[in-house]
């Protein structure tokens, strides 16, 4: 005797599926013809098997439970179908890998142990409206595999996680109560090819139904349209697979339930839906949602209805925070609506097919999907990285990527042996999800290398549905594929590719990778998807963070991610990687993309007139209104509505006229002669004709789709502010110094200032201290996900984090007037290493009351960073001090290269929290950019107080005021950052809740003269060059008042 007796289904390269009926097309069968017009899933001929089901664990398939008639599920725990077992409390909990396999390598060998196994068991009874039915149970997704028992006989097995199950079980059941039992096993040999970077969990996470056929039944179904080369005349296709003549009517109908006589095509901007109703006997009704459209690659171009498309996309995983890959209907919905809502056009379904009710709700919202198969197999990159010789890793770049590529695809992607499991993969995506017109572009997978089954994979495609053109981005060349496809290039290559004369259009299936705070530069990729026709589009990596709900020791729920389950090996926080939180709430990395891609561009203007053009691809913008208006920081000069010239057709600019509100009575501009900066602002905005079709609203009427502003008198036309007017009264400023200190006495303010360590350590105004802590010279940020890679651990190894300010010498001296000037030498340096940055820093002490802090640096040294984080002051505030008002960008948060969704303007806030943005992993955060001055007061903390004479007085409201000026005197934008945290208390924190314990009270503030880009170095280019703070010298003066 040995073990096992056979080799098992689930590590056996020769079974994939056992006794299923072949894909199908994704549709459903209802009994009479009004039923099937309502798509009221509750109406369809289909019993749902979703629900509690009893469960029971064991470590490996083969110490699980047999599955006999006399199966005793009585003390077995309760599961929830669909759901994922990890989540539900069973098992060793979820595990988040990257690229590695959890477990050891021996394709297509599966673990026999250590190999967690879950059985499923439930009743059910068959309705009676099913008799004479042929009877088939659906699951929807298993992962990874599972096999099937229905009243203890073994029906089937069958594995492919992210693809549907069907199985006839019609000679199975009986009119009496009936049992279904489903062993699911956590790997398989599939598992080799699912390797996609996401949680590794298991069960049956897609829903489970009883489908009941009649016998005459449909097989399956395809539809297609095509249109003659006017793209004004199309045919309608539809091919029956019925298992047996039978009486057949089809009808077309319009969502007014009419007889179709005239069709309007369907697009992403214009989702026009018809009903195909298929009638069987009149005794079965399959009512398909079909659009009328055309894809093809001509001329070097993806095409739509003849139309040149830009992808304007993200790629989104199957995820939510507190059940896995089984994800609610409502959470699939706000999903595809928020999506619309910040101009999202097109859907990468990484790196799996999706449930089916995603390209139901696509077809109906209006998306370009990318439907991609279940198939990744990245862990093999990583053996070959590990088997690299020393001369090997020393091969230029592409050289080693050619070497690795070949060593990793010969495993499974170069390996005939999986050619028939490559092929299914093919064919469970192209079967269920042909019918939908979201589906533009099939892709054979992602990050599997190269090799001769995925020729196989794009040879059967397109021989079962040549309408649609194929992708895959490891193919570089496009030698397979129809599509030039690449992830994350930096911005050169990109423009390089642009000027090329290519064969085939080049979409980027992904870029901007979104990881914690960032990305920055979204602005130049799009730019280029405009200029070079070539270029049309990408999907930003990705939707969501993947954090998944857990408690820390104390009972605090937080987001974890991997090795927060204990899992090992694990990738860390590279699955919190979102535009959106992992409870799907916009981050501010969508807000920018939304303004990166809007449909409307205003390309130039003044306050006469504005340049806009049209970005759609189809619409006019007749369905938009422009709301306008005109202001400084404290005055509304004027506003109103505009209507948008008629029939703007894609690609096409328009002048939009201003009012002429702005002439007054002698005829001048009412601004001319005034001292502040003027803007023009924008709105595009819905007017009564929404675009959008069918029963779901995602916008209503005022939804802002584009926003833009002009600046009419810009900042470098004003001179700067003049300082408060002096007295007699206030120039009577007293010097003194006592042992290491200098204080300084006017009327209503005292300073004191150490000599010793060359800072001001006091500010005390009418009586209220103004200072917690003195400002300091500071060059470093805490560490985004974006920094860590690149720039930050050039930052780390120069120690930049670790430098002090080392006051070398201090001298002073009192002007006539009263000010009282300290000259500060100090050298800001690391331990360990030479380099350096010397600081002349000048303070002034005015008799009006104001400081004013003038720097200049000079880098010194051989080990000098690249690059700074930044360059500024950190000081601190008493918690008093809490409410904020600004006049720049805003009021969310912005950074240099991360700024144009934030318009310039006058902000308040009443707390310094309501400027934190939480990062699920926490880094730098909140800072506002392009600032023209920042006040901090204690307003929300002044309060009536008792007075001498006994009756109360409400406590003096004080203040801060910052501004900044360059090295010539003139007004300087800067960047200014306010919180409760200290900058190595947020490095230190790997999770938000482990930040809050370390939350002061005091008010913790940054004023910045230059900060460092954001970039995309998380995975992808780092900042760009524009945009990056150059160790190099720096002069700015801080006027605080």
């Amino acid at each position: 005797m040995t073990h096992p007796v056979a080799k098992p289904d689930w590590s056996n390269l020769d079974v994939i599926h056992r006794n299923t009926l072949p894909p199908r097309s994704s549709f459903h069968v209802y009994s009479n013809h009004t039923d099937a017009l309502s798509f009221d899933p509750s109406r369809r001929e289909e019993l749902s098997l979703s629900g509690t089901w009893k469960f029971y664990l064991s470590d490996n398939p083969f110490e699980a439970p047999s599955v006999t008639s006399s199966l005793d599920t009585s003390k077995w725990g309760d599961i929830e179908v669909p759901g994922m077992w990890q989540l539900q409390g069973y098992g060793k909990g979820p595990q988040y890998t990257n690229m590695m396999f959890p477990f050891p390598v021996d394709p297509p060998n599966s673990p026999y142990t250590d190999n967690e196994t879950g059985t499923y068991f439930r009743r059910f009874k068959i309705p009676k409206k099913f008799e004479g039915h042929q009877l088939r149970l659906r699951f929807e997704g298993v992962d990874s595999c599972f096999t099937l028992w229905v009243n203890a006989k073994e029906v089937g097995y069958s594995q492919g996680s992210r693809n549907p199950s069907e199985f006839d079980i019609t000679e199975f059941v009986n009119d009496s109560e009936n049992t279904l039992a489903v062993r699911v096993v956590q790997f398989c040999d599939g598992s080799y090819i699912e390797d996609q970077d996401q949680w590794w969990l298991s069960g049956i996470f897609r829903d489970v139904s009883l489908l009941a056929f009649t016998a005459n039944y449909l097989k399956d179904v395809d539809i297609r349209t095509t249109f003659g080369d006017d793209y004004v005349h199309a045919t309608l296709l539809i091919r029956l697979n019925l298992v047996r003549n039978g009486n057949l009517h089809i009808t077309v109908i319009n969502p007014n339930h009419e007889i179709v006589m005239v069709a309007t095509k369907w697009t992403a901007e214009t989702p026009n839906l018809y009903t195909v109703l298929i009638d069987i006997n009149h005794t079965s009704f399959i009512p398909l949602k079909i659009g009328i459209r055309q894809v093809e690659i001509r001329g070097g171009l993806l095409l739509v209805n003849g139309n040149r498309i830009v992808i304007r996309g993200t790629n989104r995983h199957e995820h939510y925070c507190r059940s896995g890959r089984t994800v609610p209907l409502e959470t699939l919905r706000h999903d595809l609506i928020l999506m619309k809502r910040h101009n999202i056009n097109a859907i990468r379904t990484c790196h799996q097919p999706n449930d089916p009710r995603l390209y139901d709700l696509a077809d109906e919202l209006g998306f370009w999907v990318i439907d991609e198969a279940d198939l990744e197999c990245h862990g093999f990159g990583i053996i070959g990285e590990a088997a690299l010789s020393t001369r090997q890793k020393q091969l230029s770049f592409p050289e080693r990527s050619a070497l690795l590529s070949k060593y990793a695809g010969d495993w499974t992607s170069n390996n005939p042996a999986w050619k028939d499991s490559y092929i299914d993969r093919a064919q469970q995506l192209v079967t269920r999800d042909k019918l939908h017109p979201c589906v533009i572009i099939w892709s054979l997978g992602n990050e599997a290398f190269e090799g001769c089954n995925f020729q196989s994979m794009y040879d059967w495609i397109k021989a079962h549905d040549p309408t649609r053109p194929v992708h895959y981005e490891p193919d570089r060349d496009a030698k397979i594929v129809d599509i030039y496809s690449e992830m994350y290039p930096d911005l050169d290559h990109l423009i390089e590719c642009g000027k090329k004369d290519l064969a085939k259009p080049m979409i980027l299936c992904e870029f901007m990778h979104a990881m914690g705070n960032g990305p920055g530069g979204i602005k130049e990729y799009i730019d280029c998807f405009y200029k070079y026709p070539r270029l049309q589009g990408g999907f930003a990596w990705e939707w969501a963070n993947h954090g998944l709900i857990t408690k820390n020791s104390e009972g605090e729920e937080y987001y974890g991610y991997g090795g927060d389950f204990g899992d090992v090996p694990n990738d860390y926080n590279f699955v919190m990687d979102g535009l959106c939180s992992s409870d799907h709430m916009p981050q501010p990395g969508l807000t920018e993309y939304k303004k990166a891609i809007e449909p409307v561009q205003v390309i130039g203007g003044n306050h006469r007139e504005v340049i806009i053009i049209n970005r759609y691809d189809f619409l006019s913008l007749d369905h938009l209104n422009c709301i306008w208006n005109i202001r400084d920081e404290e005055r509304v000069f004027g506003s109103g509505t505009i209507s948008l010239p008629p029939d703007i057709q894609p690609e096409e600019e328009a002048i939009l006229e201003i009012p002429p509100f702005w002439i007054d009575n002698e005829g001048g501009i009412p601004w001319a002669s005034g001292r502040n900066e003027v803007f023009l602002n924008l709105a595009f905005v819905f007017k009564d004709n929404i675009p959008r079709k069918g029963k779901i609203s995602w916008a209503e009427i005022g939804h802002e789709v584009a926003r833009s502003q002009l600046p009419l008198v810009p900042r470098f036309l004003l001179s700067p502010p003049s300082s408060p007017s002096e007295t007699s009264q206030s120039r009577n400023v007293q010097l003194s110094c006592s042992l290491n200190k200098l204080t300084i006495t006017t009327s209503a303010t005292i300073w004191e200032f150490n000599i010793v360590h060359g800072l001001l350590t006091s500010w005390t105004k009418n009586n209220t201290q103004v200072l917690h802590t003195a400002p300091y010279l500071s060059f470093y940020r805490p560490l985004t996900d974006n920094d860590r890679p690149k720039d930050g651990q050039n930052w780390m190894d120069k120690r930049l984090h670790q430098v002090k300010n080392n006051t070398q010498k201090v001298n002073w001296t009192q002007s006539p007037n009263g000010d009282v000037i300290i000259y500060v030498q100090t050298r800001c340096a690391p331990p360990v290493l030479e380099w350096s940055i010397d600081c002349s820093i000048i303070y002034k002490l005015t008799s009006s009351g104001s400081v004013h802090i003038a720097v200049k640096t000079q880098p010194r040294g051989i080990n000098l960073p690249h690059t700074l984080a930044r360059a500024g002051i950190t000081l601190a505030l008493p918690k008093e001090f809490d409410s904020v008002q600004w006049f720049g960008r805003g009021p969310g948060e912005c950074y240099i290269d991360k700024k144009l969704s934030q318009m310039v303007g006058k902000y308040t806030v009443n707390t310094v929290d309501e400027l934190w943005v939480d990062y699920e992993f926490p880094q730098e955060t909140s800072n506002r950019t392009d600032t023209r001055w920042v006040k901090f007061s204690n307003s929300s903390h002044t309060s009536s107080i008792p007075h001498v004479t006994g009756r109360k007085e409400k406590k003096k409201e004080e203040s801060l005021e910052i501004r900044m000026m360059d090295g010539e005197g003139k007004m300087k934008l800067f960047d200014f950052m306010g919180c409760h945290y200290k900058e190595e208390d947020i490095d230190k924190a790997e999770h938000p809740y482990e930040l809050r314990r370390q939350k002061r009270e005091e008010v913790i503030l940054r004023i910045d003269a230059r900060h460092h880009g954001l970039g995309q170095g998380s995975c992808g280019p780092k900042t760009f060059k524009e945009y990056a703070f150059e160790t190099g010298p720096i002069s700015f003066e801080v006027v605080m008042r």
